[in-house]
């Protein structure tokens, strides 16, 4: 059975396509709001002939993006209404226990990458979601809870910010410079960004954990995501890389739902 999972960010969507447990191919297109329905089933259907996938038996779909969202259900119900279906949201089943102020609130994305968390590796967790918006904290607890977590700028978004807002700057290719001190603009901004990043999440998991009381040899902490390789290679924190985290948790929640 061929199962179609679409991760929809605001930058980015990641496409990916399950026999069973295994995934047997992944794409990563932009999360453009013009795209239509019939523009997104022109999209999918292209890639997965592309890689010799012939027909889809079931979808799972997670959104951040209203607008997009819109579309997704609209491509569900003149594609794929005869299939077992499930887009993360209210009424689906999650198997998850959201213990935030306002659970409906909370980013589907974020509850996929929680569930999956718990389900694979199991509390206390934590999961760090670099994309190029932002990069997010999920925490899962020692009884497999999803509790909240933190959101801060992302990688992309402050390179552009950078290059948009200083008169002297540009944008730079994203690489570990020579030394953490920058002999020119290029190398200070990469400094910045690589060796700032690895900081900013390492800072942050070390409160998080704090907050968790409990031993950090006994969180595994996840790096997902289409993270760059140049800033999670230099985070001591992250023990576990796993950029189809939220994949796995579609399909999770595909098998809760649809069994």
């Amino acid at each position: 059975m061929i199962l179609l999972c679409l991760d929809v960010s605001n930058s980015h969507t990641t496409i990916g396509a399950f026999d069973g447990d295994e995934l047997v191919e992944h794409w990563q297109v932009s999360s453009d709001e013009r795209r239509t329905a019939d523009e997104w089933q022109v999209l999918v259907t292209g890639l997965t002939a592309r890689a010799g996938i012939d027909g889809i038996d079931a979808v799972a779909m997670c959104c951040t993006v209203p607008t997009i969202l819109v579309e997704l259900r609209a491509l569900q119900e003149r594609y794929y209404a005869d299939l077992p279906t499930a887009v993360v949201g209210p009424g689906v089943r999650t198997g998850i226990p959201i213990h935030t102020d306002n659970p409906r609130e909370v980013g589907a994305d974020r509850i996929v990458n929680a569930l999956a968390a718990a389900e694979l590796y199991g509390g206390p967790a934590i999961v760090v979601d670099l994309n190029g918006t932002a990069t997010i904290f999920d925490v899962v607890d020692s009884d497999d809870r999803y509790i909240g977590g933190a959101i801060a700028p992302g990688v992309e978004l402050s390179l552009e910010a950078l290059s948009r807002r200083g008169a002297q700057l540009r944008s730079v290719e994203l690489a570990v410079p020579r030394d953490v001190i920058g002999k020119n603009t290029v190398e200070a901004l990469q400094s910045g960004i690589v060796f700032g990043f690895a900081g900013l999440v390492d800072g942050l998991v070390s409160r998080i954990i704090d907050s968790l009381d409990v031993d950090p040899e006994h969180v595994t902490v996840i790096a997902t995501g289409s993270f760059p390789e140049s800033v999670v290679e230099h985070c001591e924190t992250i023990t576990t890389r796993d950029p189809h985290l939220t994949l796995t948790g579609l399909r999770l929640i595909h098998e809760k739902n649809h069994g």
